[in-house]
């Protein structure tokens, strides 16, 4: 069988029509949209074409689409942006345990200049409780945010109720929305968002194109200096092309989302049961069904993640063992510890994240491989070789 990319969340490839729509603005429609001539005034067109796409997606306003280079940026300019908005009023942010670098980064960052972070503990399945959320609330409270999807569990957080319960006690409402927009249903009015942090590249769109969600009346100051582009907000000439690519990719995944993620749903379900009534000593990390429709994160008692990747990569299965952005880490994942793994268990989890490539055919290739990988591990581990001694 031919390669198996099993790692979607990490990255997807462009899709076909998304190239299609980017290509001419990497060609003859080079013109900087600041400028006036014809071929500006085109980059221009297409910009807010992009920009009208992004906001239906979302059910917001076109003027509250901000083009970012990435979904870190989004997040930091969200949660920075805030923090200097509202300092007169207070500095304490909540956030959860199980957060992207992109915000506890940012948050550690706030913390060591005169802020306050509460970090919310999760549940053994990721889930925050809203009764943790209110009790941490204080006066001084400026700002909630809370990822809508876990990018390495794929656990959904209940986002509409903390909205409500943002909205009710007058405190924004940041979410990143990342690995969760064009997989699962996201309107940012419906469910109280204020911001929204947004990446083209897991929607099968280019690297190096995001999106911030900003709604009308959160007036963020400039993230980046120099220019008076995104209505003076964000510097630095477009990145049409990615822009014009990322506004495709949106627009067909939100039409598509609903067939996708029943295909995708089946297909998840089928790799969690089929590792667990193969393979002992496994569990499911994340919640069974309030979970991303294409992500299955599973822990494998007494071996290592990255030997099980390198042997799954030499039969041609590419997938992960927890978020892409911290794989050189030797520390086992902060997500999995905050769902109360041990680190010896955490360090033995392997993430399945799948896509529109992804087939019943290669699923089941992949289950037909991975049992024997997972007994050759375990028949060098000395952790495995302790545990049959005391079951003796």
């Amino acid at each position: 069988m031919s390669e198996i990319y099993f790692d979607h969340a990490a990255t997807t490839p462009i899709r076909p029509e998304v190239f299609d729509a980017m290509l001419p603005f990497l060609k003859e429609g080079y013109g900087n949209p600041s400028s006036i001539y014809e071929i500006a005034r085109t980059s221009k067109k297409a910009l807010e074409r992009a920009r009208d796409q992004v906001a239906t997606a979302l059910g917001a306003q076109p003027g509250e689409i901000f083009f970012t280079g990435s979904g870190t940026e989004a997040d930091n300019w969200a949660i920075r942006g805030v923090a200097e908005l509202l300092k007169p009023k207070g500095n304490h942010i909540i956030t959860t345990a199980i957060e992207h670098h992109a915000v506890l980064h940012t948050c550690e960052y706030l913390a060591k200049n005169g802020y306050e972070i509460t970090y919310l503990p999760v549940d053994d399945q990721g889930i925050i409780s809203l009764e943790d959320l209110e009790k941490a609330i204080r006066p001084e409270t400026i700002l909630i945010t809370v990822m809508a999807a876990n990018n390495e569990i794929g656990t959904l957080q209940p986002i509409e109720e903390i909205g409500r319960i943002a909205k009710e006690r007058k405190i924004l409402f940041h979410t990143d929305a990342v690995q969760a927009v064009g997989h699962i249903p996201i309107n940012v009015s419906k469910m109280g968002i204020d911001l929204l942090s947004l990446s083209a590249h897991k929607l099968y769109g280019p690297k190096g194109v995001g999106v911030l969600y900003c709604k009308k009346g959160v007036a963020l100051k400039s993230f980046i200096h120099g220019g008076g582009q995104e209505r003076g907000r964000r510097a630095g000439t477009e990145n049409v092309a990615g822009i014009v690519a990322l506004g495709t990719a949106i627009e067909l995944a939100v039409s598509e989302l609903e067939e996708e993620a029943a295909r995708l749903s089946v297909l998840r379900n089928k790799v969690i049961d089929g590792i667990l009534e193969q393979i002992p000593h496994t569990r499911l990390n994340g919640h069974k069904t309030l979970r991303l429709p294409n992500n299955a994160n599973v822990s494998f008692s007494f071996i290592e993640g990255e030997s099980l990747l390198l042997l799954l990569d030499m039969k041609g299965i590419f997938a992960s063992s927890g978020s892409a952005c911290t794989s050189g880490s030797l520390d086992p994942s902060h997500v999995l510890l905050a769902i109360g793994l041990p680190h010896e268990t955490a360090h033995g989890s392997l993430r399945i994240t799948l896509g529109r490539s992804s087939t019943d055919e290669q699923i089941e290739y992949f289950l037909k491989e991975l049992p024997a990988i997972v007994t050759r591990l375990r028949d060098m581990s000395p952790l495995y070789e302790d545990f049959l001694k005391r079951r003796a």
